[in-house]
């Protein structure tokens, strides 16, 4: 994530226990409240202009679950006609193992597992990686989490959480920092070091944040891309909230990719 909790990000919390102190811990847990035990949809939109000042607009839905606490989270795209049923599937690992991460491809008409530096390649053409995605719904994975001083903005006060990579994990960031609003326990901005470079940056404006079913979301998330001056917009159009369980199907890496 949550670089947002996206997918939305609700932005991005995830079970660290092992990897936080109780002062930390709070904040996480907070923040993975605010994630639907059981059903959420939501309708996306992506907007990504390159270089030149050119945009690509993706739309599709984002169907977000937990199973025994466990976050799963399936993008699928509807348009353009090129990507139509190109799908994204995030399973959390929960505490010592790895989240798995799915990607279906109509015109491949096959499964592939992302894993490795793939996982920080760019989703679908868009500033977003797969692991920026899990970010979004608050599953951090294994990053050693700590909390800094907090901060505030637009006068909203904020907690600021810093996240490093475990070692060895071949994560590309060196580093995230993300601003957790205090009130809602949703993230409005996170920032993602190479090094000691700002690589990238994820942010909302507060006058964003939605509530549906007593779960907030932020509706309006921009990722920029410093280094190759691009960027994508996200943008939640339309909100599904119920207490009935999603088909175990859509999450499913064999059948996530198909039909309702």
């Amino acid at each position: 994530m949550n670089a947002g909790r996206w997918l939305c990000l609700g932005l991005l919390a995830a079970n660290l226990s092992a990897h936080a102190d109780a002062a930390t811990q709070k904040v996480l847990d907070c923040m993975r409240a605010n994630i639907p035990p059981s059903l959420q949809i939501k309708e996306v939109e992506l907007a990504s202009v390159d270089r030149s000042g050119a945009e690509r607009l993706l739309k599709g839905k984002v169907y977000v679950s937990r199973d025994s606490g466990l976050i799963r989270v399936l993008l699928r795209i509807s348009k353009p006609n090129d990507l139509d049923g190109a799908a994204y599937l995030m399973r959390e690992g929960g505490a010592g193992k790895k989240d798995d991460i799915f990607l279906y491809l109509p015109a491949l008409q096959r499964v592939r597992k992302i894993s490795g530096g793939s996982a920080d390649a760019p989703l679908l053409g868009t500033d977003f990686s797969y692991n920026d995605m899990k970010q979004l719904q608050a599953a951090f994975g294994d990053s050693q989490t700590s909390l800094d001083k907090p901060t505030t903005i637009e006068q909203r006060p904020v907690h600021v959480l810093q996240l490093q990579p475990a070692a060895g994990s071949g994560a590309r960031y060196s580093r995230v920092r993300t601003y957790v609003d205090q009130k809602t326990c949703v993230a409005l901005k996170a920032e993602f070091f190479e090094g000691n470079s700002l690589r990238k940056e994820l942010s909302a404006p507060a006058d964003s944040l939605k509530r549906a079913d007593g779960y907030w979301y932020l509706s309006d998330l921009l990722m920029r891309d410093v280094k190759e001056n691009t960027s994508t917009r996200l943008k939640v159009v339309g909100v599904v909230g119920s207490e009935q369980e999603l088909p175990s199907r859509l999450f499913d890496p064999t059948s996530f990719y198909r039909g309702n």
